[in-house]
């Protein structure tokens, strides 16, 4: 089965513009679009928490998601870079609309939802920093 919304048309910018509504509308303070060759890469935004502000950058992994679309032989005209690009932003907005939802019900914090993709330097997360070791956690007590 293929990768859901393989077939949109959406740019990425536009949609990128969507997250940003709805990051804005759940208390970001800053939104910031990183481009790399004329491609919106990653998101990264700032919300106030109980803790002070904090930074939390969202990236989109094309290179990745086009072998995705390669491996699922979707036709060959979805099959580029480009449609990668409006693909993985389209899951990305399903997700953080998805994520905006739950805060909605009080049931978790924006911070919270997007606590792996809190900035621990200028650009890596904090699941970055775990996944390259950096960060040991325990088992808890009890």
């Amino acid at each position: 089965m293929p990768i859901i919304k393989y077939t949109t048309t959406v740019e990425a910018v536009k949609t990128a513009g969507e997250i940003q509504g709805i990051l804005a509308a759940h208390g970001a303070t800053a939104i910031l679009m990183e481009y790399e060759e004329g491609r919106v890469i990653a998101l990264a935004f700032r919300l106030k928490t109980p803790n002070g502000e904090a930074a939390f950058r969202l990236p989109i992994d094309a290179h990745a998601l086009l072998r995705i679309l390669e491996r699922d032989g979707v036709p060959a005209k979805y099959r580029t870079h480009e449609q990668a690009v409006r693909v993985g932003w389209r899951i990305v907005k399903d997700w953080v609309a998805s994520q905006a939802a739950l805060v909605e019900t009080s049931m978790v914090k924006m911070e919270e939802v997007f606590m792996p993709y809190l900035l621990v330097s200028e650009k890596q997360t904090l699941f970055e920093r775990w996944q390259g070791g950096q960060l040991q956690l325990g088992l808890g007590k009890g």
